[in-house]
């Protein structure tokens, strides 16, 4: 139960963090996050992407997504399924997203299957919090834990954070899966051992 308290708090504590940045200094964090993660080999090289469309506070990949589809990357976007796990469709530009479940907006177009993010040469992820062995913290539902299974141990994910949301420790559980870097305005990629 230790875990699950200090996971809550720690989730808490970044999101009331995030609920006061000005727009500004959102805008900031997407275009030093668009541009860092755009210069990446491993990204400048995919044929295909799998990435997420922000939403609320989290850091805003719009520009991102935008970016990598213009540039002709085949961009996977998720969809949520009624049992937490995500479903997969192709992103065809900003007009091709729609409302879905828990305020997140999901492509149009058809569904994938859950193991389509098996085929990504690389996978963008949302973090609350990342610690330096990679460690992830998401929202709490384990949909990207579920996701992240299915990626091989070759492909690079990576969680988009804040500046500070780099920290020393995320508590864990056994289900809990790490991202092989992390992207942050200031630092750019972090790559883990």
């Amino acid at each position: 139960m230790h875990d699950i308290v200090s996971k809550t708090d720690l989730r808490t504590g970044i999101l009331e963090r995030r609920a006061i940045m000005t727009p500004e200094a959102r805008t900031a964090a997407a275009r030093s996050l668009r541009d860092a993660l755009l210069s990446v080999p491993e990204i400048e090289m995919a044929g295909t992407i799998a990435a997420y469309a922000s939403i609320g506070t989290e850091p805003d990949t719009r520009s991102l997504l935008f970016a990598l589809w213009k540039r002709g990357a085949y961009v996977l976007l998720p969809r949520l399924l009624p049992d937490g796990d995500l479903d997969w469709a192709s992103f065809e530009g900003p007009d091709s997203l729609a409302p879905g479940p828990r305020g997140c907006l999901e492509p149009t177009e058809p569904p994938r299957g859950p193991g389509a993010v098996a085929s990504a040469d690389v996978v963008l992820v949302p973090a609350v919090a990342i610690d330096r062995s990679g460690m992830r913290l998401g929202r709490g539902g384990g949909s990207y834990d579920r996701a992240l299974a299915r990626v091989g141990p070759a492909i690079l994910t990576v969680g988009l954070l804040y500046d500070t949301e780099l920290v020393d420790e995320v508590p864990s559980e056994p289900h809990d899966r790490r991202v092989r870097a992390a992207a942050t305005p200031a630092e750019g990629l972090v790559r883990f051992a």
